[in-house]
């Protein structure tokens, strides 16, 4: 597989433009680069625009251990994982798995106030100590790189976006003994220098792209069904397959591409206005922990955290906004009502007072070549184990609706006046 850096990611990831005088706006350091998130930040890999992401490419020495030592963040979820230059994961440690004397805020019944909140974790190179306690196993690849992303879901809200807590901090001892910290550790481990990535680890290349939309035997609208039609995520083939309609029915789950987050698991849809300038998407609503307004005590719930995102194409994997869980209003039964359109389009009846969500399309539609399209996903994370309708237990494609059941989002394309019409706003 040819590698390449890309001039985007040498321009907006280099250590050296975060030292600037334009530096991308948010907390970041000499070992974390970020944050990554919706705009104004670094908007790649189909991120959640509730979460921040940093990312740390750097080479420890040989024979060197690196630890990592910072604080839980007040915040709905942590984690750490490791990939590699396609952008597959290697390993990870969420935060209910790290173990430290302090009281660990994201296991269930803990308390989430609690100031005591210091942990370490270890990142190897090294695979026969793999999967051990409070390790990361973050293998080098071309030219001795590493790559490890830490992310925070939805910050406690008032706190910054690290969660109230500063950034986990690098100590790198050498072979001889010898400690390192902060700037020091950072120039050991080359932590300045470019990201080296293979091009589909972040998207379609363009030009093939434009033959997936433009095939023809195909309507204008495709690969938008309507009705709307969900796909659970696959390989990268049936990636593809929404566009050319073959998909492999026994095709594994996907772990390779767009830097994905395995304590997520994913359903999509294209969708296309020609069909109607407003998407209706209606279902039930998983439970969650309710921490975005500093709850005291984590308490166990369906999910860990959910969403329905609206994005750009694959090519630029570019996310437009998100919805997390509890910013949608629900009626007595525990139903949402979301609407999707350009913000022209927007029905004056879609908002939280009325019981209905809105979620926006660009006005450039995918950023390539058709305006009209938008990619639509919903996340799903570390469902309980009784909780029997999480996209985690679908396996495969047919299996969606009978596994989701009443979760199952329902989709149907309407005219903004329509929306007023059937959804009047109660008073």
């Amino acid at each position: 597989m040819r590698l390449i850096t890309s001039i985007f990611l040498l321009l907006l990831l280099s250590f050296e433009a975060m030292a600037s005088e334009k530096a991308i706006p948010g907390p970041n350091d000499c070992f974390w680069r970020g944050p990554f998130s919706a705009d104004p930040y670094i908007n790649i890999a189909y991120p959640d625009a509730n979460v921040y992401y940093w990312a740390a490419v750097f080479s420890t020495p040989e024979d060197a251990t690196l630890e990592l030592n910072g604080d839980y963040p007040y915040s709905r979820y942590m984690s750490f994982f490791s990939y590699n230059e396609r952008g597959k994961p290697i390993e990870s440690i969420t935060d209910y798995q790290i173990d430290s004397i302090a009281t660990n805020p994201f296991i269930p019944g803990n308390q989430r106030s609690d100031l005591n909140r210091a942990y370490t974790i270890e990142v190897i190179n090294d695979a026969a100590i793999a999967n051990s306690d409070n390790t990361l196993f973050s293998p080098q690849y071309r030219n001795n790189q590493q790559l490890i992303v830490y992310r925070i879901y939805l910050p406690d809200e008032n706190t910054t976006p690290t969660g109230g807590v500063t950034l986990p901090q690098p100590t790198l001892t050498l072979s001889d003994g010898t400690k390192l910290k902060s700037k020091e550790a950072c120039k050991a481990m080359n932590a300045s220098q470019f990201l080296t990535v293979s091009f589909d680890a972040l998207g379609i290349p363009p030009n093939e792209y434009r033959k997936l939309i433009t095939q023809s035997d195909k309507p204008d609208t495709w690969p938008a069904h309507n009705p709307t039609k969900w796909f659970i995520q696959l390989d990268r083939k049936s990636l593809i397959g929404m566009y050319t309609g073959d998909i492999d029915p026994n095709a594994p789950r996907s772990e390779g591409g767009f830097y994905p987050n395995l304590d997520n698991d994913y359903i999509r849809a294209i969708i296309n206005r020609k069909h109607g300038k407003v998407l209706i998407v209606r279902g039930k609503a998983p439970t969650t922990p309710q921490t975005f307004n500093g709850a005291n005590v984590a308490k166990e719930a369906d999910l860990r955290y959910w969403s329905l995102c609206s994005n750009q194409s694959f090519v630029n994997t570019r996310v437009n906004d998100c919805l997390f869980d509890q910013e949608i209003p629900l009626n007595k039964n525990g139903f949402y009502t979301i609407a999707i359109s350009r913000a022209e389009d927007r029905p004056r009846n879609a908002t939280r007072e009325c019981g209905m969500a809105w979620l926006p399309m660009a006005d450039d539609g995918d950023g390539m070549f058709d305006e009209d399209v938008t990619v639509i996903q919903f996340r799903h994370m570390l469902p309980s184990k009784d909780f029997d309708h999480a996209i985690q237990r679908v396996m495969k494609q047919d299996q969606l609706e009978t596994v989701m059941g009443p979760y199952m989002p329902q989709a149907r394309y309407l005219m903004p006046n329509q929306v007023e019409t059937f959804f009047p706003c109660p008073n």
